[in-house]
């Protein structure tokens, strides 16, 4: 049998050893663990900061937005600064878009730089653009100019496209909707036009 009182004052001091210990265990791990050195802190981006001020940037924006005739249009870049000149829209670099409209078509834009002006509802892209289209048609101009609020992109100066037909070279370039069909779209070339015609073998 057990001795009852024996186990009583067991218990008892269990009770009181048993916190005891919890706490020593407790202190030992504090007394024990590696200080803290701030040189070894997880490292943050280098940025200066006063540069930052001087010239406010962000980087990787998204613009997305979609325009009176139910085409989605989204535009992102690299880079993102605002006007100097009106603080309105920004001047962005390594521009990508793509438009698409509600036929199911999809239109991609590449430009090396750009301006979003939001006070006219336009993007401006220069440096380079290309325009690839889903109907194949792969348009290569200096500048182009795209509008926010209605499908409207032009390419005002030279401009060189590849696709189905062959190749076309024109003095400018124009995308709309087709007047009285809000499911069509118009691809007008400008111009001096030329046409090499590459019939699929």
């Amino acid at each position: 049998m057990i001795d009852t009182d024996f186990h009583s004052r067991m218990i008892g001091w269990l009770k009181i050893v048993l916190p005891l210990l919890a706490l020593v265990i407790l202190s030992t791990l504090f007394l024990v663990a590696r200080t803290v050195n701030p040189d070894d802190a997880i490292p943050y981006a280098e940025v200066d900061v006063e540069d930052r001020l001087r010239e406010p940037r962000m980087t990787s924006p998204t613009y997305a937005g979609l325009t009176s005739d139910g085409a989605a249009l989204t535009v992102t870049a690299d880079e993102a600064r605002p006007a100097a000149e009106t603080g309105a829209g920004a001047s962005a670099t390594a521009l990508n878009g793509l438009l698409e409209t509600p036929d199911g078509g999809r239109t991609e834009l590449t430009a090396g730089t750009g301006q979003i002006n939001t006070a006219a509802r336009q993007i401006l892209l220069s440096g380079g653009v290309t325009i690839s289209s889903s109907t194949g048609w792969r348009v290569q101009g200096e500048t182009m100019t795209a509008d926010m609020d209605v499908t409207n992109i032009s390419v005002p100066s030279a401009v060189i496209a590849t696709g189905p037909a062959g190749v076309v070279t024109a003095n400018a370039l124009q995308l709309t909707q087709a007047s009285g069909d809000s499911g069509r779209y118009l691809l007008v070339f400008n111009g001096a036009v030329k046409l090499i015609y590459q019939p699929a073998n």
